[in-house]
């Protein structure tokens, strides 16, 4: 079932749940015991994040250096269909720019029609750790606006080959990102609304917030794009702090900032335990308001912290 069918059939606010694959190396039962604690709250659907591969320079024996391409954590389509099979439950695999070409991004999309996964959540992704900026592969997309017009093409039975005639049809349901504090890379906020509202009229069903830890932010958020003429769901995206180290790491990489009166608390804390406690308390009351404002779905990264997120859900739900 697509996203937006899951939500135009709720009667109450939806509950989804974000998975990271496991590191290479482990097991899918691994990914099993951390959804297993989860699943007794009856998600509507598992995200699951991909992870594009890094460049590394290993040292030969000769002395030279080698350069390899390491993906710490592969397997994204096949993890999308082993939680079908296993929960019998929809997932949603993230879809992203970078480390592919336009014929590998078609591939893949056939591959996930295949298994009978049409949900997708497109994005440009991150850029690689030694690029200063996002930089597409060759033949690649530069931006998620374009990824996200081939899934469109693709849904219409239009292919890369041109002598591809009455091409099977795909049924994608397409999310895509939205930032509350903006994009970290759009010159200010109304920019960036509007390169939302691009990928709303380019075919986007539905807008996944970047996590955020101030309600305020999302409530304005979300009347700006009602104010643009965007009609389609808004997801907020939602994380606990569990440590103090968080309090420079979440705002450096993910560009968002932590509330005075959640820094103040955590500052306090003596242990990351007790900065846990805090973390979950405020994830529960921000749950509250959001659910009270009326949103589709309380989508929680889980991100190793399915403990946190169920002592979360068990008091919202």
């Amino acid at each position: 079932m697509k996203v937006t069918e899951h939500i135009a059939q709720a009667k109450d606010t939806l509950l989804s749940f974000e998975i990271l694959p496991p590191l290479k190396g482990k097991t899918i039962q691994t990914l099993f015991n951390h959804l297993d604690p989860l699943m007794e709250f009856n998600p509507s659907w598992i995200n699951v994040t991909y992870h594009r591969s890094e460049t590394a320079f290993k040292k030969k024996q000769d002395g030279t250096f080698e350069k390899v391409e390491i993906r710490k954590r592969p397997g994204t389509v096949g993890i999308c269909a082993a939680i079908m099979n296993h929960y019998k439950i929809d997932t949603v695999p993230h879809f992203i720019c970078g480390g592919f070409n336009k014929r590998e991004s078609e591939d893949a999309l056939i591959d996930l029609n295949f298994l009978g996964i049409n949900n997708v959540l497109v994005l440009r992704g991150d850029a690689e750790k030694n690029e200063p900026s996002f930089l597409p592969e060759p033949s690649g997309h530069q931006y998620a606006i374009d990824l996200q017009k081939q899934v469109v093409n693709l849904n219409h039975g239009i292919y890369l080959d041109d002598d591809i005639r009455d091409g099977g049809k795909t049924n994608f349901c397409i999310g895509t990102a939205g930032y509350p504090e903006k994009h970290f890379e759009a010159p200010n906020l109304e920019i960036d609304l509007q390169r939302l509202k691009n990928k709303v009229d380019a075919g986007a069903d539905y807008i996944m917030t970047q996590m955020f830890f101030d309600n305020e932010k999302f409530f304005s958020y979300v009347n700006q794009c009602r104010n643009m003429g965007v009609t389609v769901p808004i997801i907020p995206g939602l994380k606990p702090i569990t440590s103090k180290k968080q309090l420079s790491v979440l705002p450096r990489i993910f560009h968002v900032d932590i509330p005075t009166e959640l820094s103040t608390e955590i500052m306090k804390c003596r242990t990351d335990e007790d900065v846990e406690t805090v973390g979950t308390e405020w994830l529960i009351h921000q749950s509250k308001a959001l659910k009270k404002f009326g949103v589709p779905v309380l989508h929680y990264y889980t991100l190793g912290k399915p403990k946190v997120i169920w002592n979360v859900v068990k008091e919202v739900i």
